[in-house]
């Protein structure tokens, strides 16, 4: 039985999922951590309830990725690498280039090299771990599913800018958004969660992890986005600063005497929740550092929550009807209060959550208080599902 593997990659992750084929039995999974700080961590769940875990630091992604695939064969996971057959990669940016997943080879290889500038935390990270899979599985078959695709879909007036249309057409300045493949998975499991064929509601999800972004779907979808041009854009993140005006990039950059390369770079890896409290990136420690009384710590916590509020009460107004917000990916999946306090603020739109209900992680239910008249959903996200559906179209249409 052929197996494939589904990675994706996010700004400080790599998860990954291995299936079974064609009954799609995931059979081992896991996720590393906190790549690129002092300490990473690694989790791989395989077999009959077996867990590996392990503290070790991850230098990069590509340390990342040569670490899980030698952990494959020493778990016994794979008898051999011949095992897997295909591997998908979700890759962030796809530019003007990719309207849809694509098989790849060294044209598309190239063309995601060339798309770093429109992702910088993920297409170079994201391509060093195809290169790593390729050079250990020359002969699988290797398929990138971009997160870009699904936005396609936005009217010109939510992808288009305030600036000379010129720009666009030739340069391709637009919002191309990210998370797609996030967003269309649990777009889908909200439908039947609802009860409702998708092209017939109107919902906003948020994938709210490390990186984060808030979508407006309507029939089914894409309709507006809150990252843009690049994954920079849209709320507050863990390292990236979200939305900022363009003047005031301008003004620091005189004021610290610094280029506008090192300007994206602090934008991109030094701002969101690390620039603001001080203490790191990730949500947690952020958390726990509030907890003591940090009162940089508990602002960031707060502009957090604000933008999260701001993007989805405006996508409520431009969709002038919503069936359901849904909550994605590492925070959203994980953290109650968080949840709880979004809802909270977002009572007077229609929405309420059940404590009782809202009291899970990382479980699919409608966590919706009785009086809501706009639901609340809480849906792991599934992307390596997608990935594993894509290959199979794209293997079926190459035959």
């Amino acid at each position: 039985m052929s197996k494939t593997i589904a990675v994706n990659a996010g700004s400080s992750t790599v998860k990954f999922k291995l299936f079974d084929m064609p009954s799609e039995e995931v059979v081992a999974e896991g996720l590393i951590e906190r790549i690129g700080l002092e300490m990473g961590h690694a989790k791989i769940k395989y077999g009959d309830g077996q867990v590996h875990d392990e503290q070790t630091p991850f230098k990069d992604h590509g340390v990342a990725v040569e670490y899980l695939l030698k952990q494959l064969t020493a778990l016994k996971i794979v008898e051999s690498f011949d095992e897997i057959t295909a591997v998908g990669h979700r890759i962030v940016a796809g530019g003007e280039y990719f309207k849809d997943s694509a098989v790849i080879d060294d044209k598309v290889m190239e063309e995601i090299d060339a798309l770093a500038d429109y992702a910088p935390l993920h297409n170079p990270a994201e391509l060093l771990g195809i290169k790593a899979f390729k050079k250990v599985l020359p002969n699988a078959f290797a398929v990138a599913v971009f997160d870009t695709s699904f936005h396609a879909s936005m009217p010109k007036m939510n992808a288009l800018y305030s600036l000379p249309y010129d720009w666009y057409e030739k340069y391709g300045a637009r919002k191309y958004g990210a998370h797609g493949t996030s967003h269309r998975y649990v777009a889908q499991r909200a439908a039947k969660l609802l009860g409702k064929p998708l092209e017939d509601l109107n919902l906003i999800t948020c994938h709210i992890g490390a990186g984060a972004s808030i979508t407006a779907i309507k029939g089914g979808k894409s309709y507006d986005t809150s990252m843009g041009f690049s994954p920079l854009a849209g709320i507050t993140m863990a390292t990236r600063s979200g939305d900022v005006d363009p003047s005031l990039v301008n003004f620091m950059e005189h004021k610290l005497n610094i280029s506008s390369d090192e300007m994206v770079d602090i934008l991109n890896h030094k701002s969101g929740l690390l620039g603001i409290s001080g203490v790191s990136s990730d949500m947690r420690d952020v958390q726990a550092a509030a907890q003591k009384g940090n009162d940089q710590a508990q602002l960031a916590l707060d502009i957090f929550e604000n933008r999260v509020v701001r993007y989805i009460g405006s996508y409520m107004a431009e969709l002038g009807h919503t069936d359901a917000i849904v909550f994605t990916a590492g925070v959203g999946e994980n953290d109650v209060e968080f949840r709880q306090a979004i809802a909270d603020q977002l009572k007077n739109f229609g929405l309420g959550v059940d404590p009782e209900k809202n009291n899970v992680r990382g479980v699919e239910r409608d966590i919706s208080s009785a009086d809501a008249t706009v639901k609340v959903l809480l849906i792991p996200t599934n992307e390596e599902l997608m990935i594993v559906h894509d290959i199979e179209r794209l293997k079926a249409a190459a035959k």
